[in-house]
């Protein structure tokens, strides 16, 4: 069973930037599908940025232009670039990623606290 290991979470102001890390245990090309969610307090864990690879990128509408999925193969991690951090995108952030006709796979989360 593959592994993923969020870091880079963390307390930053409004108007800051993170960025955060997903290691996987293994290659993340035996996954068709990479990416970020978020649950802040209270509400149900959301999107926000997917890739499925080879194919294309998708974003929340309320990240767009500032936040940026990628992934290196190099050394098997998917990040994400947030900058221009609002209140609103406290949470905590999961790492996911999926393989084709097989269960999907979670990270742990890491706390994202954007003060005002």
């Amino acid at each position: 069973q593959v592994q993923l290991v969020e870091s880079g979470g963390g307390l930053v102001q409004a108007g800051g930037s993170l960025r955060l890390s997903c290691a996987a245990s293994g290659s993340i090309f035996n996954f068709n599908v990479v990416g970020w969610y978020r649950q802040a307090p209270g509400k149900q864990r959301a999107m926000v940025a997917v890739i499925t690879i080879g194919v294309n990128i998708n974003y929340a509408d309320s990240v767009k232009g500032r936040f940026t999925i990628s992934m290196d193969d190099a050394d098997n991690t998917v990040y994400l670039q947030m900058n221009s951090l609002k209140p609103e995108d406290t949470a905590v952030y999961y790492c996911y990623a999926q393989r084709w006709g097989a269960k999907g796979v979670w990270g742990q989360g890491t706390q994202v606290t954007v003060s005002s």
